[in-house]
């Protein structure tokens, strides 16, 4: 009995098999270590009454979450988890491991993320590599929904966007500067803020303003997280993440144009994921 987990810092998918091709998926709130206690992420998951009435028969629980990157910032989630899932064998570990076994299996390639945050490995088979460290929402997260919210929101202070994408965040959000103030500095989860703002640019991407600005966000993550592997144009280029699979047009677009050898992409990598590990447990669905 497996339950799988991939956590970004908005939501975390599970998905639970016994081996079999029946499956069972479910959702919850995102749990970030850096944010969240351990308190916190038990009671959240308990809230999904579905998934904790699972508990007595999971075996084994795989769980890869943003921030899980660190062995004290690991216990947090994996004291949570324990708690819940009495019965099972807890794995905790960073949704970049995750993003590897997911696209990559056994193969090299280089695994990226682009979600609510972004990150990038390689991986040679065998070991994971980080050329590029992870520096978060306020100094990193390049072609993360945190990137662009953060961009549009500062581009919308300062009037440097177009009438038309100016005046539809009025619209829709009601925004001022007063309630960007309030929610980046002064409410929970700011991060999970700025990226919301990526419906508005997904419903708006017919707009060539949106197009552009995707795609040099893309080329920016390709020249700072990508680049600089020196086999980076000898293996695929894989990605995870809502962003990546919801522009994934724009994405091919600047792969093509950086020459890189693009791989998988899903916005679902916990399913992938299961298939893997129910392989390394010798079971075939």
């Amino acid at each position: 009995m497996l339950l799988v987990a991939d956590s970004g810092s908005t939501k975390c998918d599970w998905v639970f098999t016994d081996g079999s091709e029946k499956r069972s998926t479910y959702h919850t709130m995102g749990f970030n270590p850096f944010f969240h206690p351990t308190d916190l992420i038990e009671s959240e998951i308990r809230k999904n009454t579905e998934l904790s009435a699972l508990a007595p028969q999971v075996q084994h629980v795989y769980f890869y979450g943003a921030g899980a990157s660190h062995p004290s910032r690991n216990a947090v989630v994996e004291e949570a988890l324990k708690r819940v899932f009495t019965q099972a064998e807890i794995t905790v570990d960073h949704d970049l491991t995750g993003a590897v076994f997911a696209t990559c299996g056994d193969e090299p390639g280089i695994a990226c993320i682009m979600g609510t945050g972004s990150n990038s490995c390689y991986f040679d088979g065998q070991d994971i590599y980080e050329e590029v460290p992870a520096l978060g929402y306020v100094l990193g997260d390049e072609a993360g929904g945190t990137f662009y919210g953060k961009e549009l929101l500062r581009m919308f202070l300062y009037h440097e966007l177009p009438e038309k994408i100016h005046q539809g965040l009025i619209d829709r959000y009601q925004l001022s500067k007063e309630s960007i103030f309030e929610a980046v500095y002064n409410k929970p989860n700011p991060n999970v803020y700025l990226a919301s703002f990526m419906r508005f640019l997904s419903d708006n991407r017919d707009s060539k303003w949106v197009r552009d600005f995707i795609y040099n966000g893309f080329s920016k993550f390709i020249n700072i997280h990508i680049w600089k592997y020196e086999n980076h144009k000898d293996v695929p280029v894989h990605f995870v993440g809502s962003v990546a699979f919801h522009f994934q047009d724009l994405l091919r677009e600047a792969c093509k144009i950086h020459r890189l050898n693009i791989g998988v992409i899903t916005s679902e990598p916990v399913v992938n994921l299961v298939d893997y590990h129910l392989k390394k447990l010798g079971v075939h669905a």
